[in-house]
């Protein structure tokens, strides 16, 4: 087996550690809000934190790598990524919870990086499909957390489901080190810690203002707080950097390449509209009927399962379909599929058959925008800042999945039906849960922003394809 080869399979195992851990949080995100007695705007943070924190720590460690080493920050990301599930499977509340998974995040620099090792060691004609089977493994990946996870949280407890992630990582850990050879190329610089520290802080205001604004009010004192906050530095931080000649967190000389641009941004509202579907199906699924579907845990998990398998399935297939006819008419096509799925889901939901041919097709969709946007950026900047561009671009797709959470929450809080328990004629209990409303109006934001998708694409990126050796523009 030759060197690249037992890096693929090396990388691609990662890939898969992270998604089956990522994947096995959702379904059981109610059995935790149960659990801790708390709400589900703040069970949400349990995926936003990771989402948050590994958006920032990304570009970070792909600079850090550009300038140590990829193998050095990849490992040392894998050992956070180690001690942080290691935390999470003995959390006593929803605080800790949180905090070990804000913790994890910063392990979430692994992929960023390994696709970064990718396109180092890889021919220019392989580097596409390569990086399509490292994306297929959201495929693989999420089907193992829906249907393993699923199964772990229903019968073993959610605990034990970072209590074995814990276990897996520990292997591939040490597997990584005697397989990755430590790259030679090096480059000088430092880390802007106070463009991270002001993004962090100005994006963190902004999801606390969206994920209390049903409970303390939008317009109260401190939820403007939050968002004038917010604002304020997340606008500071764009200003900074424009304004910072050297080692940018975000170099605003490569958003001013067209493609870079494209991926960015499909990334940024491809990760939106994804998470929107995740919470929709997930607790759509497992709520009472008529209100909902009335599955148990493993049986929410298993409708999304074929969706995801097909996604594996697709992803080296989009990875090649991209080396041949370029990113744009793939993204196209993805964005259209992507649209048509999010309406199957509005109207063909009444039995869990009819929700999984319906994720079949929107997941067949989404991956078709992942994979492409990945390569557009390998492709497009400058090799010396290959590494930093990369985990750029999973902060800012990132920064989409932590707001799809938070933005459904919002939807499921906003919008609620009565629940009446009666003995005779004496009400015994009101409780509220979310209505189909809150559900429809999740999947109609996900159908407008992948219209914004099309459109962006359709209007703005430039194709390319690989002849004789090189990329040439279409």
């Amino acid at each position: 087996m030759n060197y690249s080869t037992k890096i693929l399979l090396n990388l691609t195992s990662i890939a898969l550690l992270i998604n089956y851990v990522e994947t096995m949080v959702v379904p059981a995100l109610p059995t935790i809000q149960e659990e801790f007695a708390t709400t589900s705007s703040l069970a949400a943070w349990v995926t936003s934190a990771f989402i948050i924190v590994g958006a920032i720590t990304s570009p970070i460690f792909g600079k850090l790598g550009d300038m140590f080493g990829k193998k050095k920050m990849y490992l040392i990301s894998m050992l956070f990524y180690i001690l942080s599930v290691g935390l999470a499977g003995f959390s006593y509340s929803i605080y800790f919870l949180i905090f070990a998974r804000a913790i994890q995040g910063i392990g979430f620099a692994m992929f960023p990086i390994s696709l970064a090792i990718i396109t180092d060691v890889f021919p220019k004609e392989k580097v596409a499909a390569a990086q399509g089977i490292i994306s297929g493994m959201i495929g693989i990946g999420t089907a193992l957390g829906l249907i393993i996870g699923s199964y772990i949280d229903q019968y073993l407890g959610w605990r034990f489901a970072f209590h074995t992630a814990f276990i897996i990582s520990i292997i591939l850990v040490l597997v990584s080190y005697y397989i990755i050879k430590e790259d030679e190329k090096r480059q000088r610089g430092k880390i802007d810690y106070i463009g991270a520290s002001t993004l962090v802080s100005g994006i963190s205001l902004i999801l606390i203002y969206l994920t209390e604004g049903p409970y303390l009010g939008w317009y109260t004192f401190e939820e403007l707080l939050f968002l004038i906050l917010g604002l304020f530095l997340t606008i500071f931080f764009f200003y900074y950097e424009s304004n910072r000649e050297y080692d940018q967190l975000i170099s605003i000389d490569l958003l001013r390449i067209r493609n870079f641009m494209v991926a960015n941004i499909v990334g940024l509202l491809s990760g939106i509209s994804l998470f929107l579907m995740f919470f929709m199906v997930i607790y759509y699924s497992q709520l009472p009927k008529p209100y909902g579907l009335g599955l148990d845990i493993v049986s929410a998990g298993l409708t999304l399962a074929p969706a995801t398998i097909v996604m594996l399935v697709i992803g080296p297939i989009v990875g090649r379909l991209t080396s041949k006819i370029g990113p744009k008419p793939i993204l196209s096509i993805g964005s259209l599929i992507s649209i048509l799925g999010f309406y199957l889901l509005i109207v063909n939901r009444t039995d869990p058959y009819q929700l999984t041919e319906d994720l079949l097709i929107a997941g067949s969709g989404i991956i078709s925008l992942i994979i492409p946007i990945v390569n557009m950026v390998a492709i497009t900047v400058p090799e010396e800042a290959r590494a930093v561009s990369l985990g750029m671009n999973t902060l800012i797709r990132n920064l989409g999945a932590s707001i799809g959470p938070v933005v459904a929450s919002v939807y499921m809080a906003s919008y609620q039906t009565p629940v009446i328990l009666f003995y005779g004629n004496t009400i015994l209990n009101v409780s509220f849960i979310p209505s189909n409303t809150s559900f429809n109006l999740m999947m109609l934001t996900a159908i407008m922003i992948t219209v914004l998708i099309f459109l962006i694409v359709v209007v703005y990126a430039k194709n390319y394809v690989f002849k004789q050796g090189v990329y040439t523009l279409t």
